[in-house]
């Protein structure tokens, strides 16, 4: 595990008009860690996650990648540094094989015409080296595969174009507990190969069985990053629903818990 974040926000803060949605947030991702992303619903997960991929411009704070200040403007932008998002609604073409969807909108070309031998291998490649194997042909129509199948070629549609940061935004959601233990083995593979993943999920048993550390939202607001290691199951929903749990969390000033610092004393807490 690195010492150092690949990607580290500081201070950000968020509002659509009156509304604030994000204040104020600190978060890390690791190189070869998963950091799961928690928080009730309206906690301000996705609209984080959009200010990271580009879609919505922060208010205030800094975005640092690999030890670097940087400015994410565009989706472009985050696309250029290597960061990667798998939504929940995948954004496949069901009339598409793998191998047409895994290239929708950088397609190889040779000359005038299509490079389908070349599009073919790197995607053969991109799933071998994730050790996929429940794919029977490239050349299958997404309309065929299974949820857990789909969830598979968008992620490696993810990780194809060097990609440092992927953002998974709940990818066990609807699948069966077979599909669900075939995610969470990409996933986690995708952290031992050096990848830094960010986990969106609600799923507390997902979170416990392949996460590093924990990051908690509550009411716009970062309440706790931790390992994994140094939390319990019954910790986290607290934060989630009530942004503190013990000496973790926000400060104790107040009932909800609203413009409150959070604590520091938070062991193996990343400042």
């Amino acid at each position: 595990m690195s010492a150092t974040p690949l990607l580290e926000l500081r201070g950000i803060d968020k509002s659509f008009g009156p509304v604030q949605v994000l204040r104020d947030v600190a978060f890390a991702a690791y190189p070869g860690e998963v950091t799961a992303l928690v928080g009730d619903n309206g906690a301000g997960k996705s609209t984080l996650v959009k200010c990271i991929s580009g879609i919505h411009p922060t208010d205030a704070g800094e975005f640092h990648f690999d030890g670097r200040p940087v400015s994410i403007n565009s989706p472009r932008d985050a696309a250029a540094l290597g960061i990667e998002v798998v939504y929940q609604d995948l954004a496949l073409c069901d009339n598409l094989d793998i191998v047409q969807n895994m290239f929708l909108g950088r397609e190889k070309r040779s000359g005038i015409v299509l490079d389908e031998p070349t599009m073919e291998q790197m995607a053969a490649e991109t799933l071998a080296g994730l050790s996929v194997r429940t794919v029977k042909s490239l050349r299958q129509h997404v309309s065929s595969l299974s949820g857990g199948q789909r969830q598979t070629v968008a992620i490696a549609k993810a990780v194809l174009w060097n990609s440092k940061l992927v953002i998974l935004d709940e990818p066990t959601a609807a699948l069966g507990v077979a599909q669900t233990a075939q995610v969470l083995e990409l996933v986690r593979r995708l952290a031992d190969n050096g990848l830094a993943v960010v986990l969106i999920s609600h799923n507390m048993n997902d979170v416990f069985a392949v996460s590093d550390r924990i990051a908690a939202l509550y009411l716009g607001q970062m309440v706790a990053q931790v390992k994994t290691s140094d939390i319990t199951h019954s910790q986290v929903v607290e934060l989630i629903t009530a942004g503190r749990s013990g000496n973790l969390g926000l400060a104790d000033t107040g009932s909800n818990g609203t413009g409150a610092a959070p604590a520091d004393t938070t062991p193996g807490a990343v400042r």
